[in-house]
Formats: structure tokens, C-alpha cells, sequence
């Protein structure tokens, strides 16, 4: 071998062994900039478990488990990565944002009219009311309908600059984070056994018979299951029964408890939020109980004015009963007569929740009655062998029929004349009456006797009446209403309100106002009972509507002592649930001073006095619940009402002539318009 070989072949033994080594150190620098990439990427731990030295399973900006598990407020502190970018893009960058920023500004000045003394400009104190006629402003920024079957509406046409409106889009209970579903599924502390069996009864009568969603003897055997099995959360049946469970011993303490104490949220709060937690995901297979719990829940959140996911509830139960055939008789003999009654009934409570929850927030009904051929829980004529939740459930199934009716033909907006509108209303007064007619005697108000005697199932039916006979005629008092402001703007209006109006519209006037007083003697006894629901919102809103109507009326209209000692007791009852702790209806109590005050005193020149000492209930609606948990006081004694106050079945006029007043009734429609300006109430009510 030569010198020149030998060298040669040394130089490359060295250039291999170099590489080798470039190759092994690049090797260890690649896996520790890729292990340190990963760790800065892939790591986010909360400040919480940082501080703690635990892993951390947060997915920012979303809190991790172990915080939301303890309720504590989950923080990132991690600096944001950074980006490098050319000089020159940034400048670019810069350039355009300005250029978007002067074009937008310019657009909305073109836009938007100058602003006036009369406008109230969009700020951070109330902006949750501004938008259109039908809309509400949420906190986010997003819109919210309220139609016009809403009470809101109304109230937001009569005064709309009002602050009071910013409850209505609110919460009962504000805590944004208190309803998150959390990863575990733990039992709270249940209550006694027997405890929890009475609560069962108190949320039965209040809602148990009107919305047939468990029967006592199913209640009891789940009752037992969730005392005595720990619950299996990969079985879909077993989360239902804990979360039905959870979601009755809400109910029962929020009917039960009527003094809303410390910041753990209305009575119950608790046990709802941990019947979430069992609540399955809406893509599982669906059931009847599926359903039924749904509607509970639905009525739950309408309870906490949480009206978006109560309506999203109410249609996904509805949807979910669709799915399951619930709205069509079933021709499977395999299927027991006990099976098909529990169909029926299950099918006519979530159909009379979804009516109740839709008109009454102003949204159109998620099914048509065309579509459906489910017959009732018991035959049209009743017999003493039908048992008598069936029957309760049947004839208050038919009036939320009768309400879907309303908010579809007379508040939804469609195309049609004044005419067809008084024949909707003659075809729905009608249908008020043959139903008043067909109700049992079992059912029937003795408006004379309620100082001794009322259960709670009178009061939710012949609420849930009068309310129907109130949304129908209100858009003709409004209309009255309006125009008697708008002649006494003017200086032509005259002593009688009735003068220039024939008597069937003075009839449908009468029986709208006299089914206001009836709802405010019905609210008066049941709260003389202890059978008011403090934080119900049938409740609440019955007794709204009826208040707002009758301060309306005794603003415009002659002077009428049972009209203002209505009006009084009606204010006194919305007051005495404000102050236990409702703040929504506090809001709405206080709305209604700034309404009143804003119309003026009675046209007869007296200043009509509002009471604001409360008719109070005792602090308990349910006298059998354990006095160690829940304290009794005596109940104030009014001196309301009066023997020349209580309205008979006969001074509700359901009998339209549909020749008489069709030109009336086309002005009429042009209220109940969603879309129409508000400008001239405003401008009314300041003269």
C-alpha cells in the first residue's frame, strides 16, 4: 500500500467519524427542542394546579375538571405564543384595520339619523333593552324574541325605556357557571326518606295532575333505587331514574320552601343542578321517561327565567315524543292498555307544557293540532270510574289547546283582515264556553266559598282560564286604551270610556277586566291557603298579567272602586313574592309603579293609592313538611274581597256577534303588528 492510500483512507475514517458525531448531536438537540416544543404547546396547567403541583386536564380558555368539581374559578396565567412577521406586513396590517375602521364609521353615519333628545342612546346601562319592538338585548350582545302574546311586549310598548325590562332577560339565579355540566356524576346529600316522599306530594299538587310526568308508584320504587343502589352511569334508564329522582325533590322544595335564603340559589337549586349531571346527551337513544324528564327540566329553567333553554327543552321533549309515536294512536295489540294510557297522558303534557312555554314567550307552537291523533286521557263525558288525575289532566290539557289557538291566530303575524280576526276570536270565546260548560262539578269555582276551602288543582285550572280569556280580548283594550290617550292628548276625550263603542265590544272589554279581578281573588285566596308558588312562573305570570291590565284600566278608564281595590291586592301579591326573594318579579313589581306613574292618575281627577305593604302568605305553603326545616308564621288577613268584588261565571261574556264591529277589529290588528313603531306610546304617555 501506497503512502498516498494509506492517507486516504485515514481521511475518510475521519470524515465518517465526524459525521457520525454531527449526526448523534443533531439527534439530541432535535428530541430536546421537540420535547420542549410539546411541553410549551401541549401543557396548560391552571394556575390552580400549577400551585398544587397536579396534572392538569384543562382545555383553555374552558375551566378543567378538578376546578369546576370544587366550584373554584379556573385562571390560565401562560403567556400567549408569539409570532414573527415582516416589518412590512405589520405596517400593511396597520394600514388596512384604519381604512376598514373610517369606511364602517362613515357607513353608520350615513345610516343612522341624528341623534335626538328624544332617543336613548345604546350604553352600558341599558343596553339589555334596547333593539326592536320584539327583540331584547341579552349579555352577550345577542337578541332576543319576545313576541307579542309575551306580557313583556306589552309592557315594553307601554313604557319602553324602562330599566325594569333588563329582568326579563336575566336569570333568576345570575351565576353563569352554576348550571356547567360537570365531568363527575356525584349524588348530593339526599334528604331523609320520608322527607323525600312528602316532597314528592307537595310538587305533585302543584304540578303532578295539570302535567301527568310520574306516577306515584313509579316514583316510589325509584325512590328506593336511588337510596339503595349507587347509580350506574354508563346505563342510560339508570341516569334517567337519578336524574328524575333529583329533579322531584327540586320541585318539592321549590313549592315547599317559600323564603329564598343565602346564595346557593332558589330552593332546590341544588338538587337541579345535580340532575344535570345524569341527564343523558340528546344524540342516546330516546324514551317516554326520556321525555318526561325532559319537561321537567324544561319547566325547571322556565322557573329560573332561563326562557331560551326552557323553550329548547320543551321542543326536544316534543320532538323526542314525535319521534317516539307519542302524537298518534298506537294499533299494536302487543301493546297493554296500561302502556297505551301512559302514552296519552305523557303525550298531552309535554303538548301542554310546549303550548304554555311557547305563547307565553311570544314563539310560535312546535306542532300543529292537525297532526296529531292521540285521544284523550279520558272520554269526552267524564264518569265517576275515571280516575281523577286524568280528568284534571284532560281538561287542562284542552284550555293550553285553546291558548295554542290564541297565540297562532290572534298575536302570530300573518297575513289577514280585521274580519278574520274577530271570527278567530268568536271561534276561541266559543270553544272558553263550550269548555266551561263540559267541566264536571267537581271542577267548578264557587268564587263565594274560596275563603274556606280551594285546592290547588281549581287554582291552576281556573288560572290557566282566565288568562285565556285575558290574551284574547287584550288587544281590544289595548286598542281602546291607546286611542283614549291619543284623544285626550288632543283634548277631545270623553268622560265614559264607553261612549262611541257598541255593546259587544263593551261585553268583550267587561269580561277581559272582569277575568283580571277573577285571576287577583284566585292569587288572593290561594296565598290566604299557602298555596302560592313563590318561585312558580305560571304563578308570577298570571298574576302579572292580570296587574298590568287592571293599573291600564284604572289610568284611562272611569274610576271604579272594585277596579282599584283589584289593582291594590293584585300589586300587594306581586310585592309579597318580591319579597321573598324573587327579583325577577321584584323588577316586574317595580315596573308597573313606573308604568302606573308614567300614565297618570285616574282621568277622574283622584290620585289612586298603591298599598305596598304585602299580603303576606305564611312562609310555608305545605303545613305536613317538618317544622325544623321550614318556619311557620301566621298568615296576614285582608280585608279583600269584598261581597260586591267576586265575580260570577256569568260575568264573563264568551258570545260574539261576528257581523258587528269589523272596522273596529281591522284598527285592532294593526296593534298586535310585532313590527310597529313605539314612538307614539312614548310620546303619549310623557304628555
Amino acid at each position: 500500500m501506497t503512502q498516498g492510500t494509506a492517507r486516504s483512507g485515514l481521511q475518510h475514517r475521519l470524515e465518517d467519524r465526524s459525521n457520525a458525531r454531527r449526526s448523534i448531536v443533531a439527534w439530541v438537540i432535535g428530541r430536546y427542542v421537540s420535547r420542549r416544543s410539546q411541553r410549551l404547546t401541549v401543557c396548560h396547567r391552571c394556575n390552580r394546579c400549577r400551585s398544587r403541583k397536579t396534572r392538569c386536564a384543562g382545555n383553555p380558555p374552558y375551566p378543567c375538571a378538578a376546578c369546576e368539581d370544587v366550584g373554584h374559578v379556573c385562571v390560565y396565567s401562560e403567556a400567549e405564543k408569539r409570532v414573527s412577521i415582516p416589518e412590512s406586513h405589520y405596517r400593511q396590517l396597520q394600514s388596512q384595520a384604519r381604512a376598514q375602521a373610517t369606511a364602517s364609521r362613515h357607513q353608520e353615519k350615513q345610516q343612522s339619523p341624528p341623534y335626538t333628545s328624544t332617543e336613548v342612546p345604546l350604553d352600558r346601562d341599558n343596553w339589555w333593552y334596547q333593539g326592536t319592538d320584539h327583540l331584547l338585548l341579552n349579555r352577550s350582545g345577542e337578541h332576543q324574541s319576545v313576541g307579542a302574546s309575551s306580557a313583556t311586549h306589552l309592557a315594553k310598548r307601554l313604557n319602553p325605556t324602562s330599566t325594569n325590562l333588563a329582568w326579563d332577560i336575566r336569570p333568576l339565579y345570575d351565576d353563569p357557571s352554576s348550571l356547567r355540566r360537570s365531568v363527575t356524576r356525584a349524588l348530593p346529600q339526599l334528604p331523609p326518606l320520608e322527607f323525600a316522599q312528602r316532597l314528592f306530594w307537595v310538587q305533585y299538587a302543584y304540578i303532578g295532575t295539570i302535567f301527568s310526568l310520574i306516577q306515584p308508584s313509579d316514583f316510589e320504587e325509584r325512590l328506593q333505587t336511588v337510596f339503595n343502589q349507587p347509580p350506574d352511569c354508563s346505563n342510560r334508564e339508570s341516569c334517567l331514574v337519578y336524574c328524575q329522582v333529583l329533579l322531584v325533590i327540586a320541585f318539592g322544595l321549590m313549592y315547599s320552601v317559600n323564603q329564598w335564603s343565602g346564595d346557593d340559589g332558589p330552593p332546590g337549586f341544588k338538587y337541579f343542578k345535580h340532575a344535570l349531571r345524569f341527564l343523558p346527551d340528546i344524540h342516546e337513544e330516546g324514551s317516554i321517561l326520556f321525555v318526561e324528564v325532559l319537561c321537567y327540566v324544561a319547566y325547571y329553567m322556565q322557573n329560573l327565567n332561563r326562557r331560551d333553554a326552557a323553550f329548547l327543552y320543551i321542543g326536544l321533549a316534543l320532538r323526542m315524543a314525535i319521534s317516539l309515536g307519542l302524537h298518534q294512536e298506537v294499533s299494536d295489540p302487543a301493546i297493554s292498555a296500561e302502556d297505551r294510557t301512559r302514552r296519552r297522558r305523557t303525550w298531552w303534557s309535554v303538548y301542554s307544557l310546549d303550548r304554555l312555554l311557547s305563547v307565553k314567550s311570544g314563539n310560535p307552537v312546535t306542532i300543529q293540532d292537525e297532526d296529531i291523533g292521540t285521544t284523550w286521557s279520558i272520554p269526552t263525558e267524564s264518569s265517576p270510574a275515571v280516575p281523577w288525575p286524568s280528568v284534571v289532566l284532560t281538561h287542562y290539557t284542552q284550555l293550553s289547546r285553546i291558548l295554542g289557538r290564541i297565540g297562532e291566530e290572534i298575536y302570530r303575524k300573518k297575513p289577514r283582515s280585521g274580519s278574520s280576526l274577530l271570527a278567530s276570536v268568536q271561534r276561541i270565546t266559543n270553544d272558553l264556553s263550550e269548555w266551561l260548560r263540559r267541566i264536571p262539578d267537581r271542577l267548578r269555582l264557587d268564587f263565594s266559598s274560596l275563603d274556606t276551602h280551594i285546592n290547588r288543582e281549581l287554582v291552576s285550572i281556573y288560572l290557566h282560564f282566565y288568562s285565556c280569556v285575558n290574551m284574547t280580548a287584550r288587544p281590544l283594550v289595548f286598542y281602546v286604551i291607546q286611542r283614549r290617550l291619543d284623544t285626550e292628548a288632543r283634548g277631545s276625550v270623553t268622560d265614559d270610556w264607553k261612549d262611541g263603542l257598541s255593546q259587544n265590544t263593551i261585553a268583550v272589554i267587561d269580561s277581559c277586566i272582569t277575568a283580571a279581578r277573577a285571576t287577583t281573588v284566585i292569587m288572593d285566596a290561594a296565598a290566604k291557603h299557602n298555596l302560592v308558588a313563590t318561585y312558580g312562573y305560571l304563578d308570577g305570570e298570571y298574576i302579572f298579567s292580570a296587574a298590568l291590565l287592571l293599573v291600564m284600566v284604572n289610568a284611562v278608564f272611569l274610576h271604579s272602586e272594585t277596579n282599584a281595590r283589584a289593582m291594590e291586592t293584585a300589586l300587594n301579591l306581586l310585592r309579597s313574592m318580591a319579597d321573598r326573594g324573587n327579583t325577577y318579579l321584584a323588577s316586574r313589581h317595580s315596573l308597573l309603579l313606573e308604568l302606573q306613574s308614567a300614565i297618570g292618575p285616574n282621568r277622574t281627577g283622584k290620585e289612586e293609592v298603591v298599598v305596598e305593604a304585602p299580603v303576606s302568605p305564611n312562609s310555608t305553603q305545605q303545613p305536613t313538611l317538618p317544622m325544623n326545616m321550614v318556619e311557620e308564621q301566621a298568615p296576614v288577613v285582608s280585608p279583600w274581597p269584598l261581597q260586591q268584588d267576586l265575580p260570577t261565571m256569568r260575568d264573563i261574556n264568551l258570545n260574539l256577534d261576528i257581523n258587528n264591529d269589523s272596522g273596529l277589529w281591522e284598527e285592532v290588528l294593526r296593534q298586535i303588528d310585532i313590527d310597529m313603531d313605539t314612538d307614539w306610546i312614548e310620546s303619549t304617555l310623557r304628555k
